[in-house]
């Protein structure tokens, strides 16, 4: 039995019955049908926020469970581990919506468009008061090189940028000019006129971007934060940003998400808050759904060679 903790719409469910017509497979509307059908439950895909321990310790015949997300920092790695159940994601599937949504956002702040738009609202013309720069033949670093920072560094090629790649091992990505090992995140930092993480969430980058990474980063600088939230110390970015450390943050994502009314980041002029929506796109579950049915091909035929598994001892 195969377990969709949402219901998808019904041209997909079309598409994978007349693909899979000897599977079972049940779409459910909420957690309380999800629990009538867990016993039974051999594959379950979900977007990952309801599973914890309980879960899978009732989930007596799980056999393997697929998020509809990149993100699996919530689950409870080591249950899953001890069962011997497999993981996998859509990791990749965002790369083309979230490497425009980051070339978009340095275009909002180098072609000063929210200074262009309020003068719209108020009906004022004004060509002489905007300063407009370009984009073209800056420095990109881009922290995290997988398949979005990639993208997002091809993209960065495309207007003449010098790309760098920051990641855990340093090796050689395509797209990138340089790539740099986390241990040398500073050196790398201090050359960007734009930063982009893209960092899943770990114990290892969990508070990476503090007062210190954006005091290494030259004032110019232009943080892109569309990874996750808790990568960085809020307080300190607040902190850099008044004290003109940095030129301007972006954030899809922060730590308390929706970010409070009252919020200072709301207020601050320099900072673009956006509700973690770089990922979005109408191609989403066809994307997704692509992945889904290569990894149940091989699920069935026993075999190892899964699109995006997970190191459930690093959880990513």
């Amino acid at each position: 039995m195969i377990v969709f903790s949402r219901k998808l719409a019904e041209s997909y469910q079309d598409r994978l019955k007349g693909k899979f017509p000897n599977e079972n497979f049940i779409y459910c509307d909420t957690m309380e049908e999800v629990n009538t059908y867990i016993r039974d439950t051999e594959v379950y895909v979900t977007f990952g926020s309801d599973i914890n321990e309980e879960f899978i310790k009732k989930a007596v015949s799980l056999k393997w469970i697929h998020v509809l997300s990149a993100g699996v920092d919530n689950l409870p790695f080591a249950s899953i581990r001890e069962r011997g159940i497999r993981v996998t994601n859509v990791r990749g599937i965002h790369k083309t919506q979230m490497s425009e949504y980051a070339i978009s956002m340095l275009l909002q702040v180098y072609r000063q468009e929210k200074s262009v738009i309020k003068n719209e609202e108020n009906q004022v013309w004004d060509n002489q008061g905007i300063s407009l720069r370009e984009i073209t033949g800056k420095t990109m670093v881009v922290v995290g090189t997988g398949a979005i920072g990639s993208e997002v560094a091809r993209l960065g090629k495309a207007f003449g940028m010098y790309t760098i790649g920051v990641s855990r091992s340093g090796k050689k990505v395509g797209h990138f000019n340089e790539n740099y090992k986390i241990s040398e995140l500073n050196q790398a930092l201090s050359l960007a006129d734009f930063v982009i993480s893209v960092l899943p969430s770990t114990k290892e980058t969990k508070d990476i971007f503090k007062y210190e990474q954006f005091k290494a980063m030259p004032n110019r600088a232009v943080f892109l934060n569309m990874g996750r939230g808790d990568a960085v110390m809020e307080e300190d970015l607040l902190a850099a940003i008044r004290a003109g450390e940095i030129e301007h943050a972006i954030l899809d994502v922060v730590k308390e998400e929706p970010l409070p009314k009252g919020h200072p980041f709301w207020t601050e002029e320099t900072i673009t808050i956006t509700p973690h929506i770089s990922g979005v796109s109408p191609e989403y579950t066809n994307r997704a759904l692509d992945i889904f049915e290569e990894n149940l091909q091989v699920f069935r035929r026993n075999g190892d060679n899964y699109i995006n598994p997970i190191d459930l001892t690093r959880g990513y």
